[in-house]
Order: structure tokens, then sequence, then C-alpha cells
């Protein structure tokens, strides 16, 4: 029996968007082994492979075509799109904070973050300067700090 001319197009399909999608996590791969710096080796590892992984998911789907397996590589889909850019946004500003970056950047929004007075323990609000109840800057406050305005 020969399968409909839908079929045989989505079936091609498929098969192109696997293809498409694996070369495009192995130009990704590729960039992550040759890059120099950890900046360029986290695009590398991130925006590629979810494009690729994307493409390779939604061309599995086409070749499939049942509903348990459309569920099941839509959630693939949802969760690796989630947490790929966050994982490699996070081991980026680690390797920022322990000085791992020697590369120029045109802008260092994290610097201004970073070199801001350190913040104080838990439960203890930052003092408004501009409240009445705020803290004097040069002795210590008298009493428990002031309740949180909710």
């Amino acid at each position: 029996m020969n399968p409909s001319p839908w079929a045989q197009a989505a079936d091609t399909a498929g098969a192109f968007l696997v293809f498409l999608g694996a070369a495009i996590c192995l130009l990704g791969s590729i960039g992550m082994v040759k890059l120099p710096e950890v900046l360029s080796r986290s695009h590398a590892s991130t925006k590629p492979q979810a494009l690729g992984i994307l493409l390779v998911l939604v061309g599995v789907e086409l070749r499939l075509r049942t509903g348990n397996d459309a569920g099941t590589l839509a959630l693939i889909i949802f969760f690796q799109l989630l947490t790929g850019p966050v994982a490699s946004h996070l081991v980026a500003r680690s390797a920022y904070r322990v000085g791992g970056i020697h590369a120029d950047l045109l802008f260092d929004d994290l610097d201004e973050q970073l070199s801001e007075e350190p913040a104080m323990p838990t439960g203890h609000p930052r003092p408004d300067p501009g409240r009445e109840d705020a803290a004097p800057k040069d002795g210590p406050e008298d009493g428990p700090p002031p309740a949180p305005d909710h």
C-alpha cells in the first residue's frame, strides 16, 4: 500500500528538519570547542542548541504523527527551551563573578550591581533615606527594624 502524498511530504519535511537541526547542533558544538571565551561558549552552547533541538523534535513529530508522541515532544521542547538558556546564563554569571571573563565588554551592567554597598542580612530591609522612620546614618538603630509596608 502506498502512503498518501501528504504522508510522504510530512516524512520528507521531517527528515529535512531532523538533518537541519542536527547540523545546527553540530555547529554549536564546534563553536563550544573552538571559541576562546566563556561568554562566547555560552552563546554557542545555548542559541544553536535550542534551535537545533527544536528542529530535530519537530522533524521527529512530523515522522511519528501521533497524539501521545506530540504531547511528549512538546514537553521536551518546553523544558529544553526553559532550562538551557537559564543554565547558560548562570554559568556565564558565575564566570563573571570569579573573574573568568577577560573580554572587553561594551556594556558592563553587572559591575554596577555588584559594586553597590553590600546587602543587609535577611529580614532587615534596607533603610530608605527619604522615609521618616529611616535609621540615622551615623549610628545603629534604636530597637527593631520597621515593619514593611504591605
